[in-house]
C-alpha cells in the first residue's frame, strides 16, 4: 500500500486500538495533537499535510464521551479545511446510539443529532461496528459501513467454548433476538430468549425465559454491556432453569457504574467483550472472568478495502487473517 496516500489519525479515546489498526496496515499513526485548554476547550493540531489525502480518523464513543465526540468533530473539520480528499470517521462504538427513537414524549433522537454533526463537520464516510439499531445508518446522508462482530464471535465460540455444538444461544431481550438467531443458525444450535420488563432505564424488574436450556451451557449475546445488571440477572434465570454454565459475549463493553462488582459477584462463567472500548484496567479488577476479542483486523481490512475501492461486505461473514 502506498503510505503517502492514506493517513490515520486518532483522538484520545482509544489510542492503543488506533495504533494496532495502523500497525496491521503497515503504517504509523499520522502526527496530530489533541489537548484541552485550562478553560476545557478542545484544541486540535494536525501535524502533517493532508492535502488530497485519504484520511481516516479513529475515535470510539467511550469514556469522556462528549469530549471525545468534540475531538472527533474538530479533527474532521481541521482535515476538511486542510483540503483532505476524503475523510472517513472510524467510530468502533457509536456514541448516543441508544437514543435512536422517540420512545416517550419529548424524548430527543440524539443519535440523529450526532449523525448531523458528523456530516456538517465534513465527514464523507463513516465506519462503525454493531450499531445499537442498524437503522441509524439511515440518519446519515453519507455512506455508513456497519461492520459486524458476529464473525469474530463465532470464531471465539468454536475455538474457546467446550462442546459448542451442544450450547444454547440466548438473547437477553427481545431486541437482540435477530442477532442471537443469526448466530444460532450459523452454528446450527438451539436458541432461547429472555423477556425482560423494565420499570425505569438501567433497572430490570422481572425476567421470563422462553425456551429450554436444561442440561446445557448457554451463551448470552448482546451488542452492549453497560452496568451488566441484565447479564447478571439473565445468568441467574438460566442457571435456575437448569443451564450448566453461562457465558456472555458482548460487542461493546461499556462496563460503567457497578459493572465490575456485578461481574465478579455474578454466576457468569466468563464475560467476553471486543476491544472497541478500552477495558484493560477493568480486566485487572476481575481476573479470569473478563476476556477480549480483538477486532482491529476487521477495522484494518475495512480501511484498506475502503481506500482501494473494494467491497466491504466480505467482512460481514469472514474474520480477516492479517
Amino acid at each position: 500500500m502506498a503510505s503517502n496516500s492514506i493517513k490515520i489519525f486518532t483522538g484520545n479515546s482509544h489510542i492503543e486500538f488506533a495504533r494496532a489498526v495502523a500497525k496491521r496496515l503497515g503504517l504509523e499513526l499520522a502526527k496530530g495533537v489533541v489537548l484541552k485548554y485550562s478553560n476545557q476547550e478542545t484544541s486540535v493540531t494536525i501535524g502533517e499535510s493532508v492535502r488530497d489525502e485519504d484520511v481516516f480518523i479513529i475515535q470510539s464513543g467511550c469514556g469522556e464521551i462528549n469530549d471525545h465526540l468534540m475531538e472527533l468533530l474538530i479533527m474532521i473539520n481541521a482535515c476538511k479545511t486542510a483540503s483532505a480528499r476524503r475523510i472517513t470517521a472510524v467510530i468502533p462504538c457509536f456514541p448516543y446510539a441508544r437514543q435512536d427513537k422517540k420512545d416517550k414524549s419529548r424524548a430527543p433522537i440524539t443519535a440523529k443529532l450526532v449523525a448531523n454533526m458528523l456530516t456538517v463537520a465534513g465527514a464523507n464516510h463513516v465506519i462503525t461496528m454493531d450499531l445499537h439499531a442498524s437503522q441509524i445508518q439511515g440518519f446519515f446522508n453519507i455512506p455508513v459501513d456497519n461492520l459486524y462482530a458476529e464473525p469474530s464471535t463465532l470464531k471465539y465460540i468454536t475455538e474457546s467454548i467446550p462442546d459448542y455444538k451442544n450450547i444454547v444461544i440466548v438473547s437477553p431481550d427481545a431486541g437482540g433476538a435477530k442477532r442471537a438467531t443469526s448466530i444460532a443458525d450459523k452454528l446450527d444450535v438451539e436458541f432461547a430468549l429472555i423477556h425482560k420488563e423494565r420499570k425505569k432505564a438501567n433497572e430490570v424488574s422481572r425476567m421470563v425465559l422462553v425456551g429450554d436450556v436444561s442440561g446445557r451451557a448457554c451463551v448470552l449475546v448482546d451488542d452492549m454491556a453497560d452496568t451488566c445488571g441484565t447479564l447478571g440477572k439473565a445468568a441467574d434465570v438460566l442457571l435456575d432453569n437448569g443451564a450448566t454454565k453461562v457465558y456472555a459475549l458482548v460487542t461493546h463493553g461499556v462496563l460503567s457504574g457497578k459493572a465490575i462488582s456485578v461481574i465478579n459477584q455474578s454466576r457468569l462463567e466468563k464475560v467476553v467483550v471486543t476491544n472497541t472500548i478500552p477495558h484493560d484496567d477493568k480486566k485487572m479488577m476481575c481476573p479470569g472472568k473478563l476476556e477480549t476479542i480483538d477486532v482491529t483486523s476487521t477495522f484494518a481490512e475495512a480501511i484498506r478495502r475502503t481506500h482501494n475501492g473494494e467491497s466491504v461486505s466480505y467482512l460481514f461473514h469472514t474474520v480477516p487473517s492479517n
